[in-house]
């Protein structure tokens, strides 16, 4: 019986460190989250934006707002870069973003885990 604790015991900490070089591999990087926050921005903005405006608008403007919004992705990248703070925690990262344009436009924040060559945004709302 003592001999299967032990065995149990160098598996679970050899699990764990097994996890852990996984984890600290797959950390994924700031560029990484940058593509993923704007994929998700973008995909917002079509989403939820877009359907909302008129094509009066759209009209007036001379301009599709899907087209818009592509055509935007470099600025957007751009923004959430200056905007987002990460911290690493080598096994996992913790992106913070305060997104805010202007004063007529409402701000928001998002609070982003990346772990696993994957983004889990836990917290999302407006300010």
């Amino acid at each position: 019986m003592k001999l299967w604790n032990i065995l149990v015991s160098f598996g679970s900490i050899g699990l764990a460190a097994v996890l852990g070089l996984v984890m600290a591999n797959t950390n994924p990087s700031q560029s990484a989250y940058e593509d993923y926050a704007v994929k998700q921005l973008t995909s917002y903005l079509k989403k939820d934006v877009c359907n909302q405006t008129s094509k009066l608008i759209e009209k007036l403007i001379n301009t599709n707002c899907d087209k818009f919004i592509d055509s935007a992705n470099p600025q957007m990248r751009q923004l959430l870069s200056l905007t987002t703070e990460k911290e690493d925690l080598i096994l996992f990262s913790i992106y913070r973003t305060e997104l805010k344009v202007n004063n007529w436009l409402p701000a928001y924040r998002f609070e982003t885990v990346g772990a696993f060559n994957n983004f889990y945004t836990y917290t999302a709302e407006q300010q």
